[in-house]
């Protein structure tokens, strides 16, 4: 099947990796769960659910008593969860510990009672002229009741990284903010990284330079994943979140074996 869609999250694992971004986006490998992956998941549910309840009951009891129901939905939607805690290094109560923290991390930087958004988990598509269809999904979309002003809103559980590595995180912002202004004729105004895992903030303004700087690179990446599509040959690269990959066995860099490149994956499923 056919790679026809790029999300932020395929780019940033293209530009670290292509050799990642294959087994992701065309292999579709599955990959063990993680605790940290699994723990935002339920936190991320847990603040959308928030905003369902009126405005003087966003509390932070009223959030932490969304916990358990979000998780049971969690849980039933997918079996993995159950598979955290099977060799005992970590505990439910300690998996629930952890997101309750990071739910009240949340309280600290924003008040939701004097929130409206326009949506939440929001899918937001727009076809980039000879090149793919861009995609995501954005934690929360407010509008400003006042002039209409749009601001993007990403919650992250974990810590905001050290401006040495936060390339990657701007590159997603603007990725988003492209794909806003395509969909919507209207560039967002603001963009808020909120970053539960150490209580900060990172803001951004986009402007129209921006955007198109970053429109351009997309477009050298959806080139470069053709060409890789049509030689069957995604090398890897060496880098610091190597540690932390679940493809080190099939990686030639950690003595693995990349298996045979997949039948029906030469045109450029969803990236």
């Amino acid at each position: 099947m056919p790679v026809t869609s790029l999300s932020p999250s395929r780019a940033s694992d293209f530009m670290r990796c292509p050799l990642l971004y294959r087994y992701r986006a065309i292999d579709r490998f599955a990959e063990a769960p993680s605790a940290a992956a699994m723990r935002g998941t339920l936190v991320h549910a847990a603040l959308e659910a928030l905003f369902d309840l009126e405005p003087r009951e966003r509390t932070p009891a009223a959030a932490q008593g969304l916990v358990p129901a979000s998780y049971q939905k969690l849980r039933d939607r997918d079996g993995r969860v159950d598979q955290l805690f099977a060799d005992g290094t970590l505990t439910e109560e300690a998996f629930l510990g952890g997101a309750r923290d990071l739910i009240d991390s949340y309280f600290t930087l924003e008040d939701p009672s004097r929130l409206a958004p326009e949506a939440r988990e929001l899918l937001v598509e727009a076809q980039l002229e000879d090149g793919p269809l861009l995609r995501g999904y954005i934690d929360r979309l407010d509008v400003a009741p006042a002039d209409g002003a749009l601001r993007i809103v990403d919650y992250k559980t974990g810590k905001l990284p050290a401006p040495r590595y936060q390339s990657e995180v701007f590159f997603q912002l603007r990725f988003y903010s492209l794909v806003i202004w395509l969909a919507r004729g209207q560039m967002p105004e603001a963009v808020k990284l909120i970053y539960l895992g150490n209580r900060q903030i990172l803001g951004a303004v986009p402007t129209s330079r921006e955007l198109d700087t970053v429109r351009l690179r997309i477009s050298v990446i959806w080139d470069q994943i053709q060409a890789m599509i049509q030689a069957q040959d995604f090398p890897p690269v060496k880098g610091p979140l190597c540690g932390w990959c679940s493809f080190q066995d099939q990686c030639p860099l950690f003595g693995g074996q990349v298996p045979s490149f997949p039948n029906g994956s030469g045109g450029v499923t969803q990236g």
